[in-house]
């Protein structure tokens, strides 16, 4: 006999569905009728509180499930809604986002109202602008017309036309890196005609004629009216003025309507969110039910404290969080000579992680920007931990920076590279000339965006040439009077290297993300990197309003964390540079307090984090007289027979694995192995020069050489 199918599990109860619930997600799935606020903390459980309360508004029979529409921002998070739903027996109420259903609408109702097809949606805005660019005479690369896409978006969600954009611009403070306001609002005018011209729309035309549909026909109106008499909106932290004002003719002055969302994560009001809609729902609607969720399910009180001091008592502060997890171990505090440092150091302890049974999946790197990906993604692959990126491409992946590659070859080959100095300065000036052609300037541009993104990815690119040079410098047998040969092509194939190693395929990985790009996202280890001055928050961010945006995304990055969150930042940007960084203003009340943070230094102290020279006790100036431990005019105290056994060491293992000398160690690194005579494992590591990575590959074999006898 064939199998007997199994019945389909039976749909929750009423009681069962509040049987799930705690006592303030209770309330949520309780309130049915009228205006409801439901303001959710971080890992409180909000999407567990409405879609139950959808559900229980079913099984009670207060909701016809085809009269319900649950909307959010994300095809993600509008899947993850329906599935919750259909499982909890609500299977019937349509979940979709603002874009989704008003697409739905649109496509209805447009043949019946003014005949003929809706226009046809173009999946991108970047042709258009740049023909209306063109049309202006107004000169773009693809960082500048993705800038221009963005600001029209901005203005159409905002409700501001071409007409009404100087003024609007100067009054908010947008800007486009490059452009004035007039030439934005040029381009943007052209661009609507060019769209209307193709009869074409793009994605905020979608709202905009859906609204005008349910504005101009009343029959339209009245029809959607009919069909949606119950209406939630999730994450209504980041409602747009369009999205709002649709929002009100669907309810066509109705108030049965649940808001969720949080103020402390909002994020995007740059792109045109307000969270005032949220924090303002009660003087709206006078009836109002406004309910907290604050017990948070994801993260350990450590973190949940940390989290809660970093907003309290400021303009950003939400919910009051209460942990509800087991206890972790303490919130990490970490400083860093340098950017490279910061990587290897976080790199070397998800090294450890991993070792221990800790899934890569489980972990993550967040940031502020894209371009300090690559520092992460060397790191990672130098030992051998499989990682993933999340919301952008792998830097070496990056358009600017294949074209920044392919140029520099181009140079090389060419011949068309300066003379090579010692200093390295031949090599650097080189690559910021041929870069320079792409437009990267020494100064960066002002404001976020595009043309921001782009000239970081390229000043990233700058940066290991100056690394590359100054490693260079120090492996060139200056022992015995050579020079060093910093050039174009061994830079170019450098970055070859470092591209092949970091394009490994991998199934899953370490997380490495921005932190808007984290939003939504959790993990048991998150770090937390380059949250110093001036990256966080970041530099352009002006004005009160842009830093408390900034102090938010901060929260929600550290939100993000389950069991362990590390924090870190470095005091330079390169290996040898200026220690002039300081740690995040957020970060002032959360991490240990040191000296300098409240009380001038006595000169009679030694500077915490600033190297003496081991033979008179001056101060270090340099990466070269640090990695040694000595002023440059102070005579060598190194063993200078061991140094070479070293050198000799190094040209054998270089040969082996294919690489330059200085990959291995540079000579800076066994001139203070030669000082010092590392005799175990612990002396060795605590070499300048000597990280995790390098133990792990070399390490035997450098004690080896250092205990052998001269003649051995």
């Amino acid at each position: 006999m064939p199998p007997v199918p199994s019945a389909p599990p039976a749909a929750p109860s009423a009681d069962d569905l509040l049987a799930a619930l705690d006592p303030e997600q209770r309330q949520v799935a309780t309130a049915l009728q009228g205006p409801v606020r439901v303001l959710a903390g971080a890992g409180t459980g909000k999407t567990r509180a409405i879609t139950h309360r959808i559900a229980y508004g079913v099984a009670s029979g207060v909701y016809n499930p085809m009269e319900v529409l649950a909307v959010t921002f994300t095809t993600r998070a509008a899947g993850e809604m329906r599935g919750r739903l259909r499982a909890l027996g609500a299977g019937g109420v349509q979940a979709r986002t603002f874009h989704s259903a008003a697409l739905r609408q649109a496509r209805y109702f447009w043949p019946r109202v003014y005949g003929g097809e809706l226009p046809q949606l173009t999946e991108s805005k970047l042709g258009l602008i740049g023909n209306a660019a063109r049309r202006n005479r107004v000169e773009t690369d693809q960082a500048t017309l993705r800038d221009l896409a963005g600001e029209v978006e901005w203005a159409k969600v905002s409700n501001v036309r071409p007409d009404d954009y100087v003024q609007v611009a100067a009054q908010r403070g947008r800007s486009v890196t490059g452009q004035d306001a007039a030439t934005v609002a040029r381009v943007f005018a052209t661009y609507e005609d060019v769209k209307r011209d193709q009869g074409r729309m793009d994605m905020e035309d979608v709202l905009l004629c859906a609204a005008a549909l349910l504005a101009e026909d009343e029959r339209v109106a009245a029809e959607v009216r009919r069909q949606y008499k119950w209406f939630v909106v999730d994450e209504f932290q980041d409602v747009s003025p369009i999205q709002s004002a649709l929002l009100d003719l669907w309810l066509g002055g109705r108030d049965d309507l649940c808001v969720v969302g949080d103020p402390a994560q909002t994020i995007y009001s740059f792109a045109g969110a307000n969270a005032s809609y949220l924090t303002d729902f009660p003087r709206r609607f006078a009836r109002t039910t406004s309910i907290e969720l604050v017990r948070n399910y994801r993260s350990t009180p450590q973190v949940v404290a940390a989290a809660n001091r970093l907003l309290g008592g400021t303009p950003s502060a939400g919910v009051q969080l209460r942990a509800q997890r087991d206890g972790g171990p303490e919130v990490a505090y970490a400083e860093h000579p340098d950017e490279v440092a910061e990587a290897e150091r976080v790199a070397a302890d998800i090294l450890d992680l991993t070792r221990s049974g800790t899934p890569p999946r489980e972990i993550a790197v967040l940031f502020r920007i894209n371009a300090q990906s690559e520092a992460y993604e060397e790191a990672l692959a130098a030992r051998g931990v499989p990682y993933v990126i999340r919301g952008a491409a792998r830097f070496f992946d990056r358009p600017e920076v294949k074209q920044a590659v392919t140029l520099l070859r181009g140079n090389a080959r060419s011949g068309e590279s300066g003379t090579d100095s010692g200093s390295g300065g031949g090599l650097v000036d080189d690559v910021r000339a041929v870069l320079s052609g792409m437009g990267w300037t020494p100064e960066a541009p002002t404001g976020r965006g595009n043309v921001r993104d782009r000239w970081e990815s390229l000043q990233a690119i700058v940066s290991q040439a100056a690394d590359f040079a100054a490693a260079a410098t120090t492996t060139t047998g200056q022992a015995d009077g050579g020079s060093a040969t910093a050039t174009l092509a061994g830079f170019v194939d450098d970055l070859d290297r470092r591209a092949q190693e970091q394009h490994a395929p991998v199934a899953e990985g370490v997380t490495l993300a921005t932190l808007h790009a984290a939003k939504g996202l959790e993990w048991d280890n998150v770090f937390l990197v380059g949250m110093q001055e001036g990256t966080m928050p970041i530099v352009y961010a002006e004005g009160p309003a842009a830093v408390e945006e900034e102090r938010r995304l901060l929260y929600v990055g550290m939100t993000r964390a389950r069991r362990r969150l590390q924090v870190s930042w470095a005091l330079a940007r390169n290996p040898g540079s200026r220690a002039s960084r300081k740690p995040s203003r957020f970060l002032t009340g959360l991490r240990p307090q040191v000296a300098s943070d409240s009380a001038p230094e006595r000169p009679s102290r030694k500077r915490k984090g600033v190297a003496q020279c081991r033979t008179c006790g001056k101060p270090l100036a340099s990466t070269t007289e640090r990695k040694v431990g000595r002023c440059e005019d102070c005579p060598a105290t190194y063993d200078e027979e061991l140094f070479e056994r070293l050198r000799a060491w190094r040209i054998e293992r270089a040969q082996e694995e294919k690489v330059p000398a200085y990959v291995v160690f540079t000579d800076l690194t066994l001139q203070a192995i030669a000082e010092v005579k590392p005799a175990d494992p612990v002396a060795l590591r605590r070499i300048n020069g000597v990280g995790e990575s390098k133990m792990s590959k070399y390490a035997d074999d450098v004690l080896a050489v250092v205990a052998a006898a001269p003649g051995d």
